[in-house]
């Protein structure tokens, strides 16, 4: 009787029976023709809808949300300061951030010496990306709401590439008077960036060109910046090149703080339009345009702020936007000034203040009202 078998007998009798079982049920048992390649061939049809699915959920909970916020995102002029004193009370300057950047309030609050200059405006970009022709008729229309006729733009690093084509526009197509632009180690074109940087940022764009959604994907951002800060992490003193871990963790950790969660960073999108700004090469056809009176309007003055050092400047050869500022509006009647710097790296006015606000109050604020007076006087 089954009772008076031994419990190990019938408990290897079931699972016997229960293999049994599953190869007479599995896929394809009963197959004779081409069994083999019909199951491959099955196995294999099962990859892309596993890969569609995980885009799925790439899609939905990484793609959409940020296509939706970006899509509720705009261009702004934000108030910061007043004028410093009642001279000022007819320009407006507007502060323009760099690359990776969405809003220039902080730099512009912690350059309190341009209030020297008259009241002080931060544009934050569109996340989306970047339309300098939008963004110079909401400048032009705060100046016309704040009733002041003449306009100053700053621009820092790629903020001034950004300036100069809203500069262009100012000064030849519009009512106002264009009385200067401050370039903060501003690259006037490609070659100014150096290679490091430039191969980075173009790594960037080949992310967002070949993945679908990566110009909104959060995921994408986090790899393409963390494999574009790879040489703080990777030990190329061994061969093969190895990791130092901790130093991974710390650049993955900066990136999420500053890059992924931090909700003022700039989006894939708006750093591609921004990179892109540079990669066009048009900030020298601005320069030529602004090295001439516009009718009545008289030339501008152009101050660029560099390290004495270029060294100084891991991101552009400021030397070299330096040479080509000379050639283009500098020389015995140009209307440029070089101010070097002791102590600031690229473009850091925030970290900086102190040697920032300084030359401003010392050097470029009276450069640029002296001129624009000289200026004036010679256009009428």
């Amino acid at each position: 009787m089954l009772e008076d078998r031994h419990p190990s007998t019938v408990a290897d009798y079931e699972d016997a029976r229960r293999r049994a079982r599953l190869a007479e049920t599995r896929v394809g048992q009963h197959w004779i023709t081409l069994r083999r390649a019909r199951v491959v061939l099955l196995r294999a049809a099962l990859v892309p809808i596993l890969l569609l699915a995980l885009f799925a959920q790439y899609w939905a909970g990484d793609i959409a949300p940020e296509r939706a916020r970006l899509a509720r995102t705009q261009p702004a002029v934000l108030p910061i300061a007043g004028p410093a004193d009642a001279q000022g009370r007819d320009t407006a300057v507007f502060d323009i951030t760099g690359l990776g950047t969405l809003d220039a309030s902080d730099t512009a609050r912690a350059l309190p010496s341009l209030a020297g200059l008259g009241s002080v405006w931060a544009v934050r970009y569109d996340n989306a990306g970047i339309d300098t022709k939008v963004i110079g008729n909401l400048i032009i229309k705060v100046a016309d709401a704040a009733r002041v006729h003449n306009i100053v733009l700053v621009g820092h690093s790629m903020g001034g590439v950004i300036a100069l084509e809203i500069a262009k526009q100012i000064h030849t197509a519009s009512t106002k008077t264009l009385s200067g632009v401050i370039l903060d180690c501003t690259p006037v074109d490609l070659d100014a960036v150096w290679p490091d940087s430039r191969d980075a940022g173009e790594r960037l764009l080949r992310w967002i060109g070949w993945l679908p959604g990566a110009r909104e994907s959060r995921t994408m951002r986090m790899i393409a910046e963390i494999v574009s800060r790879q040489s703080d992490f990777v030990d190329h003193s061994t061969m093969p090149p190895g990791i130092r871990t901790s130093r991974l963790g710390a650049t993955v950790g900066e990136v999420l703080r500053t890059k992924i969660f931090n909700t003022d960073a700039a989006s894939n999108g708006l750093i591609e339009s921004q990179f892109e700004a540079i990669v066009g090469g048009g900030a020298i056809e601005d320069l030529r345009a602004l090295a001439k009176p516009a009718g009545v309007k008289p030339r501008p003055a152009i101050a660029f702020i560099r390290p004495h050092d270029p060294y100084r400047d891991p991101v552009v050869d400021d030397a070299y936007s330096h040479q080509v500022l000379i050639d283009l509006v500098g020389g015995v009647d140009g209307t440029l000034l070089v101010v070097l710097t002791r102590h600031t790296g690229h473009a850091d006015p925030i970290q900086q203040p102190g040697e920032y606000n300084t030359v401003l109050s010392e050097q470029i604020v009276p450069f640029i009202r002296d001129l624009h007076s000289e200026e004036l006087a010679a256009v009428h």
